[in-house]
């Protein structure tokens, strides 16, 4: 399976592998030189025998077609960045479910929540947990506390 990224890499690896083996240089050899395994350069060597340089170059991947274009997608991560209450949600936490309602109701494409994830992990957004805290939080005497008790007591610590 190919690496995620360009098919760019690969190819140029491909590429120099075939100009040493041209050069007369072994299989295991040049597959310690290129970075790759003796069976990656049997393949190629193979490729290229039958097809010539054309088989060395990188091939589009098999899969299915996104179903939300380029446009689309730029869309929906500008309304993830303004928030999830900016989106007409109660809170501003996004889960994968809400955010496959919200390209449901704004694309008309359903996705399973599980691959949503995917999708958002693909755009670069990553899971964040929010921090829990209590309801009976009080700021005020938390900031009051670091200002006066803290320090008093690392006085007397040593500290």
């Amino acid at each position: 399976m190919r690496t995620k990224g360009s098919s760019a890499e690969p190819e140029a690896r491909r590429l120099r592998a075939a100009e040493l083996l041209g050069k007369g240089k072994g299989t295991n050899e040049v597959a310690r030189l290129v970075g790759v395994t003796a069976s990656c350069v049997s393949k190629g060597k193979k490729a290229l025998r039958k097809r010539g340089p054309a088989g060395l170059r990188a091939r589009p991947q098999p899969g299915r077609t996104p179903r939300l274009n380029g446009s689309q997608t730029r869309r929906l991560v500008a309304t993830i960045k303004r928030g999830a209450v900016a989106a007409g949600y109660d809170s501003d936490l996004w889960t994968c479910r809400r955010v496959r309602d919200l390209i449901g109701k704004t694309f008309g494409v359903r996705y399973d929540f599980n691959h949503v994830g995917r999708i958002l992990h693909a755009l670069g957004f990553s899971v964040q947990k929010p921090e829990a805290r209590a309801r009976e939080r009080d700021e005020t005497a938390i900031q009051r506390w670091r200002k006066k008790d803290w320090p008093r007591l690392k006085e007397t610590r040593g500290g």
